[in-house]
């Protein structure tokens, strides 16, 4: 009989889990966090680990090193409610054998847990090396290469960082990418949407509790702060939190120490934050909630990150590669798009920005009945709101303005424009004379 760990720190779920393993004949036991999850390995080391990409004492990946360094033969499937590509690749990568999004499809857990099983048996589980697409792919326009250009330029400093864009622009990733190239890469990266806390709650999440704090503290909680200590705290929707916690975060990242909720001790902690809105925050108006002392604080550097209309030479790129990512996770085969489906997507406006072709590309792909995705299927409000005649002369209309941009940003440096625009010297030349732009 082979045993399953599973280390979830939601109790319905891992009992759920646990009640229907047992009854497919697996031995289960389950731990609530990292240290309980040690233990437990360490004493019967486990065939197979179900593990929880997020737990109250330590990243899942973490505890993912720690088994694949000290026991390699354990396969690790990773659960995670937050379903995003950079947490599939990091565990992948890290060793696990597959991940599984939350909420959970039974069967296709079972499936993954049967084949991983299969694997091991034919003495392959150790060699599986999946071949998943890279996590993300930059953009090749002017506005993200200056993008990409100041991250670099801010990432190794210690200033906190504010990003705006619109919603679905990919400004997590940005944050991502800052922390990825810091000095703290190698420490914990926690992304939390101001949008969905509770005002009652939002103390404790931040900073954490002690047991009887109040109603329903049962145990000891780590906070955001604690559980980020020695790398990046990623608050998005920054504008959204109560002015009770705004007052209480200008304090910690003043004095950079924490006070849990019902405790006295302060608790020093070594994070950098960086913020993010997706819209301007109005100071001048009488119904600003947002501290004017807070915003100066999160906002030592600004980084604007573009809106998918901004940058319409990038839809093409971005197009293939979630194709790629479709195609992966989807088990298809779809070779590219049909020269009138991608017109169709490369003309539409995308008000949700790169989150909104992601999701359309998916879907896409599953509906795709042959080997290429063509315009009949795509979306009719898509096909409605593109025009091929109008983003023609939209299209010269913008060309003009980047190669304008690019040269100013380059000081009229050819070679450096054309590299910026990613054409050869010749093609600039042409086009320069195509829009009688004098240099």
């Amino acid at each position: 009989m082979d045993s399953i760990l599973i280390i979830e720190d939601d109790l319905t779920l891992s009992l759920m889990l646990k009640t229907w393993l047992s009854k497919k004949n697996f031995a289960v036991t389950t731990a609530l966090n990292v240290a309980d999850s040690k233990k437990k390995i360490a004493d019967s080391q486990p065939e197979i680990i179900l593990l929880d990409l997020r737990l109250p004492d330590e990243n899942g990946i973490s505890l993912l090193k720690w088994v694949k360094e000290k026991y390699p033969s354990i396969i690790v499937i990773m659960m995670t409610g937050y379903a995003d590509i950079g947490s599939a690749v990091e565990s992948i990568k890290s060793g696990a054998y597959d991940y599984v999004a939350k909420p959970l499809n039974p069967e296709e857990l079972y499936k993954k847990i049967t084949g991983a099983i299969a694997q091991r048996e034919l003495g392959v589980a150790e060699e599986r090396q999946p071949i998943f697409p890279d996590e993300y792919v930059k953009g090749h326009s002017l506005e993200y290469q200056r993008l990409y250009e100041y991250v670099d330029l801010v990432a190794p400093t210690r200033l906190s960082v504010l990003i705006r864009g619109a919603s679905g622009v990919g400004k997590e990733h940005v944050a991502r990418l800052i922390h990825d190239k810091s000095e703290r890469a190698s420490g914990p990266f926690v992304a939390v949407d101001c949008g969905v806390l509770s005002k009652e709650l939002s103390a404790s999440e931040f900073f954490g509790h002690i047991k009887g704090a109040f109603t329903g503290a049962i145990n000891n909680k780590i906070g955001y702060f604690q559980t980020s200590n020695g790398g990046t705290l990623f608050l998005d929707e920054i504008g959204n939190l109560s002015m009770d916690i705004q007052i209480q975060l200008l304090r910690v990242l003043q004095e950079k120490k924490i006070k849990q909720v019902g405790g006295e001790k302060e608790i020093p902690v070594d994070v950098r934050v960086i913020a993010a809105t997706n819209e301007e925050i109005d100071f001048s108006s009488p119904n600003t909630s947002f501290r004017l002392d807070l915003y100066h604080r999160v906002s030592e550097f600004v980084l604007y990150v573009p809106s998918l209309s901004e940058c319409r030479e990038d839809i093409s790129l971005y197009a293939h590669h979630f194709l790629e990512i479709s195609n992966w996770d989807l088990k298809k085969q779809i070779i590219g798009f049909t020269p009138d489906a991608l017109d169709y997507l490369a003309n539409y406006s995308w008000p949700g920005n790169i989150r909104e072709l992601k999701n359309i590309i998916n879907r896409l792909t599953l509906i795709a009945p042959g080997p290429y995705i063509t315009s009949e299927i795509i979306p009719d409000y898509i096909k409605e709101k593109s025009s091929g005649e109008k983003s023609f002369s939209t299209k010269q209309v913008n060309e003009k303005e980047r190669i304008e941009e690019a040269l100013r940003y380059s000081n009229n440096n050819k070679s450096k424009a054309a590299a910026l625009l990613n054409i050869d010297r010749k093609t600039l030349y042409n086009k320069l004379k195509l829009y009688e732009i004098d240099v």
